[in-house]
C-alpha cells in the first residue's frame, strides 16, 4: 500500500503537467487562428495584386511611347534646324569676320555641323551643296581675314628701335628691356584664334605660306630700311645714330656707348700721334695703294653690316616668338625656316661681296678695303653661337650659311695677310719716287699701318692664319697657337721690309743719304712697334727684335757719319804738316794749310747744302746726331784753327778762316731743317 504522502505527491505532479498540456494546447490554438487570418490575408493581397499589375504595365506603356514622342518631336526640331542654317548664317558669311570674330565663328561652327550631317544623313541632299558651299565661302573669308589682318598690322622695325634693341645686351646699367610689338594684342588674339580654326576645321595650310611671306617681307625690308639708315645718317650728318653713340632722344632710356667695330681709322689716328713727334714720313713711291682716303666710307659699309647682322639675331628671335603663338607646332620649324630666308639670303650675299670685293682689292694691292673683312670676320664669329641657336631646327643648308661665310671671309683674309707680306717683299725700286729727302718711306708707313690694325684682330688674325694650316696641329688650334702664328707672320712682313728698304737705299748715290733713309725708317718702325704695342706680340717669337733695330739704328748714324770724313780729314792731325814754332814756312807748307783751309771750307759749305735738304723727322734723333756731329766737327775745327789761325800762310787770312768755330756749330745745327 502507497503511503499518503508519496500519493500526494504523485498527484501535484500530474496536476502539474496537466496544466502545463492545457496551456500548450491553448498556445497552439491561438497559433493556428494567426496562420489561419494570415492565409486569407494573403489571399487578399494575391488578388490584389493580381488586379493591379496589368494596370501598372498599361501606364509604364503609355509613358515610354510619351517620352518616345517627345524625343522624336525634339530630333525633328534638330533636324529641322539644319535646314535653316543656310538661311540663318548666310548674311554673317557674307559680310564676313571683320569686327566681330567670334559670332563669326559660331556661326562657322553651325554650318560645320550642318555639312557633317548632310553628308551622314542625307549625302544627295541639295542642302548639303548649299552648306558646304556657305562652309567654304566661310573659310575663304577668314582666309582673307587672316591676310588682311596680318598685312595692315604687320609694320617694318624702325632703325632707332633695332639700335635699341641691340645696344641693350651691352646696356650693364637695370634697364627696361627693349621689347617689340609686332601685332597689336588684340589683333594678335584674333590671328591666333582664326589660325587655330584654320588648322582644326579649315584643313588648309596656305595661311602659313601667307604668313612666312608677309613677316619675311617686314624682316628684309626692316634690316634694309637700317642698313640706309647708317648711309642717310653719315652723308648728312657725317655720324649715324648708333649705339656707340650716346642716345640722346627723350623718349628712350640713354645708352652706354657700345664699342664699335675695329677700323683703319684707329690705326691712321695713332700714325696722327706719331706725327706729332716728328715720325711721320713723306710719301714714297710705293706699289701698295695708301691706306688713307677712303676710311670713312668704309667705316660705314663695315658698321652698317655688323649692325645689321645682330640685327637679323635679334628680329629672328622676335618673329620665332611670335610665330610660336600663331603657327602649329609641328610647322613652326619650317615655317621659320622659310621666313628668314629672303633676309639670311640677303645678308650671305652682301657678306660674299665683300669677300669678292677683298678679292679684286688684294689683285689692285688696296688693303685699305681689305681690312673691312677683319671687323666682320670677328663680329661674325662672335655672334655665331646666338646665329645657331636661332637657327635650330631649320634645315642643314639654311644652318651651314653662316660656317660658309666666316671660311670664306677667313680664306680671303689669309690670302690677304700673305699677298701683303709678299708685296712688302717686292715692292719694286722706282727711282723717281724714292723720298729725295731720305725720310719714311710710303712703304713703311702703310705696313705699321696695317700691322697696327692687326692689333685689334689679334685672334681673327690668328685664326685666318691657323685656318690654312695643313697640319694636324692646327685642327683644334689653340689661342696660343694663333698668337705665335701671328708673330710669325708680323716678324716675316717686317723681315720683308727690312729687306726691300735695303734694296731701296741702294737707289740713292750718295752713300749718307741712303744711311739717313734706313736710319728713319727703321726708327719708324721700332717707335712704331713700341707705341703700338706691337713690341710685345713681335717679342713672342722674336725677344731681341728691339735690341736688333737699335743696333740698326746705330749702324747707319755711324756711316752718316762717315760722310763727314771728307771735310774733318782735311784738318786732321794726322794730315797736317809739321813746321817748327817761329820758323818761316815753306812755300810748300804754306799751299799745303790754305787746302787744309780751302778743303774743310768747300766740304763744309757742300754737305750743309746737301743735308739742309735731307729729313730726320724724329726731332730727338735729329738732335741727337747734330748734337753728336757737331762735336766731332767743332773739336776738330778748333783743334786745326788753334794751331794754324795765327800762322802767317797767307796774305788774306779771311779768304781761307771764313768760319769761327761757333759758327760752323750754327751751320751743322741747321741740318735736316728744310725750313732753315
Amino acid at each position: 500500500m502507497i503511503p499518503p504522502q508519496e500519493a500526494s505527491a504523485r498527484r501535484r505532479e500530474i496536476e502539474d503537467k496537466l496544466k502545463q498540456e492545457e496551456e500548450t494546447l491553448s498556445f497552439i490554438r491561438d497559433s493556428l487562428e494567426k496562420s489561419d487570418q494570415l492565409t486569407k490575408n494573403m489571399s487578399r493581397l494575391m488578388k490584389l495584386e493580381n488586379s493591379i499589375i496589368p494596370v501598372h504595365k498599361q501606364t509604364e506603356n503609355l509613358q515610354r511611347l510619351q517620352e518616345n514622342v517627345e524625343k522624336t518631336l525634339s530630333c525633328l526640331d534638330h533636324v529641322i534646324s539644319y535646314y535653316h542654317v543656310a538661311s540663318d548664317t548666310e548674311k554673317i558669311i557674307r559680310e564676313g569676320p571683320t569686327g566681330r570674330l567670334e559670332e563669326y565663328l559660331g556661326s562657322m561652327a553651325k554650318i560645320q555641323k550642318a555639312v557633317e550631317y548632310f553628308q551622314d544623313n542625307s549625302p544627295d541632299s541639295p542642302e548639303l551643296n548649299k552648306v558646304k558651299l556657305l562652309f567654304e565661302r566661310g573659310k575663304e573669308a577668314l582666309e582673307s581675314e587672316f591676310r588682311s589682318l596680318m598685312t595692315r598690322h604687320s609694320k617694318v622695325v624702325s632703325p632707332v628701335l633695332i639700335l635699341d634693341l641691340i645696344s641693350g645686351d651691352d646696356d650693364l646699367e637695370a634697364q627696361e628691356d627693349v621689347t617689340l610689338e609686332h601685332l597689336p594684342e588684340s589683333v594678335l588674339q584674333d590671328v591666333i584664334r582664326i589660325s587655330r580654326w584654320l588648322v582644326e576645321y579649315g584643313r588648309n595650310q596656305d595661311f602659313m605660306n601667307v604668313y612666312y611671306q608677309i613677316r619675311s617681307s617686314q624682316l628684309d625690308r626692316s634690316i634694309k630700311g637700317l642698313k640706309e639708315h647708317f648711309h642717310k645718317s653719315s652723308s648728312s650728318s657725317g655720324v649715324p645714330y648708333s649705339p656707340a653713340i650716346p642716345n640722346k632722344r627723350k623718349d628712350t632710356p640713354t645708352k652706354k656707348p657700345v664699342k664699335r667695330p675695329g677700323t683703319i681709322r684707329k690705326a691712321q689716328n695713332l700714325l696722327k700721334q706719331y706725327s706729332q713727334h716728328g715720325l711721320d714720313g713723306k710719301k714714297g713711291g710705293s706699289n701698295l695703294i695708301p691706306l688713307e682716303g677712303r676710311d670713312d666710307m668704309l667705316d660705314v659699309e663695315t658698321d652698317a653690316y655688323i649692325h645689321c647682322v645682330s640685327a637679323f639675331v635679334k628680329l629672328a628671335q622676335s618673329e620665332y616668338q611670335l610665330l610660336a603663338d600663331i603657327i602649329p607646332e609641328h610647322h613652326q620649324k619650317k615655317t621659320f625656316d622659310s621666313l628668314i630666308q629672303d633676309a639670311l639670303d640677303g645678308l650671305m650675299l652682301e657678306g660674299e661681296n665683300i669677300v669678292s670685293a677683298a678679292r679684286k682689292a688684294i689683285v689692285r694691292h688696296d688693303f685699305s678695303t681689305v681690312l673691312t673683312v677683319f671687323p666682320i670676320l670677328r663680329h661674325l664669329k662672335q655672334t655665331k653661337p646666338e646665329f645657331d641657336q636661332v637657327l635650330q631646327g631649320t634645315a642643314a643648308s639654311t644652318k651651314n650659311k653662316l660656317p660658309g661665310l666666316i671660311t670664306s671671309m677667313e680664306t680671303i683674309g689669309a690670302k690677304a695677310l700673305e699677298d701683303f707680306a709678299d708685296n712688302i717683299k717686292n715692292d719694286p725700286d722706282k727711282e723717281y719716287n724714292m723720298p729725295k729727302d731720305g725720310t719714311v718711306h710710303e712703304l713703311t708707313s702703310n705696313a705699321i699701318l696695317f700691322l697696327q690694325q692687326l692689333l685689334d684682330f689679334q685672334e681673327t688674325a690668328g685664326a685666318m692664319l691657323a685656318s690654312q694650316e695643313t697640319s694636324s696641329s692646327a685642327t683644334s688650334y689653340s689661342s696660343e697657337f694663333s698668337k705665335r702664328l701671328l708673330s710669325t707672320y708680323i716678324c716675316k712682313v717686317l723681315g720683308n721690309l727690312q729687306l726691300n728698304l735695303l734694296s731701296k737705299s741702294k737707289v740713292y748715290e750718295d752713300p749718307a743719304l741712303s744711311a739717313i733713309f734706313l736710319h728713319n725708317n727703321y726708327n719708324y718702325i721700332l717707335k712704331s712697334l713700341e707705341k703700338s704695342e706691337l713690341i710685345q706680340l713681335v717679342a713672342v717669337t722674336q725677344k731681341t727684335a728691339e735690341r736688333s733695330y737699335r743696333e740698326h739704328i746705330e749702324q747707319q748714324i755711324q756711316t752718316y757719319q762717315r760722310s763727314w770724313l771728307k771735310v774733318t780729314d782735311y784738318i786732321a792731325e794726322k794730315n797736317l804738316p809739321v813746321f817748327q814754332p817761329g820758323v818761316k814756312l815753306r812755300d810748300k807748307e804754306r799751299q799745303i794749310i790754305k787746302e787744309r783751309f780751302k778743303g774743310f771750307n768747300d766740304g763744309l759749305e757742300e754737305l750743309c747744302k746737301i743735308q739742309k735738304a735731307w729729313a730726320i723727322p724724329d726731332t730727338e734723333q735729329r738732335d741727337r746726331i747734330r748734337q753728336a756731329q757737331k762735336t766731332i766737327v767743332k773739336e776738330t775745327y778748333g783743334a786745326f784753327l788753334q794751331k794754324f789761325g795765327s800762322v802767317p800762310f797767307t796774305k788774306n787770312p779771311e779768304k781761307y778762316i771764313k768760319y769761327g768755330v761757333e759758327q760752323v756749330g750754327d751751320m751743322i745745327d741747321r741740318l735736316f731743317d728744310t725750313s732753315a
